[in-house]
């Protein structure tokens, strides 16, 4: 029912691909990918290389977060990287319908990612098509920010929205996630959580992967949901 998703951008990238293979080994479910373009928000990160280049480590789900302006250009280049999921920003794209359509044209799934001020009536007509929708409980551009709690209000809104609907659609949470909030965020209606800081920064040489740990005790967490 739930899914734990690492944000790489807390990783160590002098050794990438051998953090991504101990997280997932170490129980998590999805690799969550930011992308940052130094204009959308003031960070810059990585691109549709960097995705190729992990792509064979990994059989999980590549969620390719597009923080970009504008993303249509773009989409293309990381479906072809092997991305599962691309969720972009609706500030960002002139035709958000259109969008969509050019995501799953691609063949990867769909999302649209809220930031903390963005209202939902973005969602009035384009629910339908979506496979993912994103909450972003810090505004986005940095890792290791502090959980914004007006989040779990418009989680709520959202998953009653899904409900409503009747459709499958993944409710996820980025920004602030820890073991001691992720079951209230969970009881709000959040199923995927992506956790960067969180899980990077508490890998211990003891454990068989590195990150056994933490993924079990943020899944103890939501065991008690």
């Amino acid at each position: 029912m739930y899914r734990i998703a690492p944000s790489i951008l807390s990783a160590n990238f002098a050794k990438l691909g051998q953090e991504i293979t101990d997280v997932i080994d170490s129980g998590a479910d999805i690799i969550h990918f930011d992308v940052m373009d130094n204009h959308y928000v003031p960070n810059l990160t990585i691109g549709p290389l960097v995705c190729e280049a992990i792509r064979p480590l990994t059989d999980a789900m590549i969620d390719v977060h597009l923080m970009v302006e504008p993303v249509d250009r773009i989409v293309p280049d990381f479906a072809k990287a092997g991305a599962n999921i691309i969720s972009f920003h609706p500030e960002a794209s002139a035709h958000i319908d259109r969008t969509i359509g050019l995501i799953k044209d691609q063949g990867c799934l769909a999302g649209l990612v809220f930031n903390p001020a963005t209202p939902l009536h973005y969602l009035d007509h384009v629910l339908d098509k979506l496979d993912l929708v994103l909450i972003m409980s810090v505004n986005p551009g940095f890792g290791g920010q502090k959980f914004i709690p007006e989040a779990l209000s418009k989680l709520k809104a959202v998953r009653r929205r899904i409900d409503e609907s009747g459709k499958e659609i993944m409710l996820e949470i980025d920004g602030g996630v820890k073991t001691d909030n992720i079951a209230e965020i969970a009881r709000t209606g959040a199923d995927t959580f992506v956790a960067g800081s969180a899980i990077f920064h508490a890998g211990q040489d003891n454990d068989p992967h590195r990150y056994d740990s933490i993924v079990a005790a943020l899944r103890a967490e939501l065991d008690k949901v």
